[in-house]
């Protein structure tokens, strides 16, 4: 592969068409798959932050309505007016769809939350949608359960995929998947012992940007990846790390693989550094505070043997339209592992992200060592 060879973000999505920009996909597998012969039900599930609701959970809103034909404006403008301009000017402008859009044979039908007072909004917003009154009623109802986890810690997540599982529903499990890596290994167990296809990742996982370096790495043409750096253009704590410093240390997972050895972290005021080691392999960094100099949300830089590449959500410059694509592709590889039954996404990946994280947390109470992922997996 060429650096001439290489399409450009804007070529790409012009000439992928509907099956290409799937196909072109590193992240998730290839939509090979043929439609549904009937519409696929999903059951959508909105995880609580502590014990409260979360009344506007973008993880339920934003990404995964692609999966619902039907969207009310009227209804969006009047229950979350902050968001309605993305809305409309992206996530349902019928002239952003990538030529896939909306899906042929998904709907959303049923949509839960412990707590049934906050759900009205939503079957609003999108029409035909119905308030399911428990999980077990629900998963009888539906083909795949989507449970959407916008800022909470995951520990509620077991008793809210567990239902669909069990059922051998295929499930999405937001991030983090459990709150510690006990959490997360119970649930992929059950999935496994349920034979219940699961899929879990951060939305980075589905960047352009990160489906261009995966392209890179596979072609061989510029050598072995060195190393990587990813960072995070928020500022940090430590609080919010276990939540949203999931987010570069799955970029990082995405590209090198399972196998990491050991993690230290060091912090200094609203910013942390993290080192990820395998003992096989170059180590990659974690910045977690990144000063913005203007709004990209992150950035992975990937140093190949003979090349530099680096990436941001945006595509052509415009943050907003690359941020639709990456939901729009991890919707769109959820709705392929329901059709196939394939999970995209390994459990050691899922199991050792959730382990880096906690590792790196220990690190920090013990002069940032570098603690090994085996004294946080036992």
């Amino acid at each position: 592969m060429s650096d001439a060879s290489i399409l450009t973000r804007r070529d790409a999505l012009k000439s992928a068409g509907a099956v290409g920009a799937l196909a072109l996909a590193g992240t998730g597998t290839l939509a090979a798959a043929e439609p549904a012969k009937k519409p696929l039900r999903i059951g959508v599930v909105s995880a609580a932050i502590r014990g409260k609701p979360q009344t506007r959970n973008g993880h339920t809103w934003s990404f995964c309505q692609y999966l619902h034909p039907e969207f009310d404006f009227v209804a969006m403008k009047k229950h979350w007016p902050q968001a309605f301009e993305s809305f409309q000017k992206h996530y349902r402008n019928p002239k952003i769809t990538f030529d896939v859009l909306p899906f042929p044979d998904t709907r959303i039908t049923h949509y839960y939350d412990a707590d049934p007072t906050v759900v009205q909004p939503y079957t609003e917003v999108f029409p035909g949608v119905q308030v399911a009154r428990s999980l077990d009623e629900m998963v009888k109802e539906v083909d795949a359960i989507w449970m959407g986890d916008a800022s909470g810690y995951g520990e509620d997540h077991f008793d809210l995929v567990a239902p669909g599982l069990a059922k051998g529903l295929p499930t999405f499990c937001d991030k983090p998947i459990g709150g510690d890596v006990a959490g997360t290994r119970k649930i992929l167990e059950f999935a496994r012992k349920y034979k219940a296809p699961i899929m879990s990742s951060s939305l980075f996982r589905h960047q352009f940007g990160m489906e261009a370096a995966l392209r890179m790495r596979d072609s061989g043409e510029f050598g072995p990846i060195e190393y990587i750096t990813a960072t995070l253009h928020s500022r940090y704590r430590l609080d919010s790390w276990m939540i949203y410093g999931q987010h570069p240390v799955w970029s990082v997972m995405t590209l090198m693989g399972a196998g990491v050895d050991a993690v230290s972290m060091y912090e200094h005021a609203d910013t942390c550094h993290a080192l990820i080691t395998w003992p096989d392999r170059f180590p990659a960094h974690v910045w977690y505070g990144e000063p913005f100099e203007k709004f990209e949300y992150n950035r992975v830089t990937t140093h190949f043997k003979k090349k530099v590449f680096s990436f941001t959500p945006s595509i052509e410059g415009s943050f907003d339209y690359g941020h639709n694509y990456e939901m729009f592709r991890m919707a769109a590889t959820f709705r392929e592992m329901v059709l196939t039954g394939k999970e995209p996404v390994p459990h050691q990946e899922i199991l050792e992200v959730t382990a880096i994280v906690q590792a790196a947390a220990k690190s920090l109470t013990e002069k940032s060592r570098l603690v090994k992922l085996a004294e946080v997996m036992a």
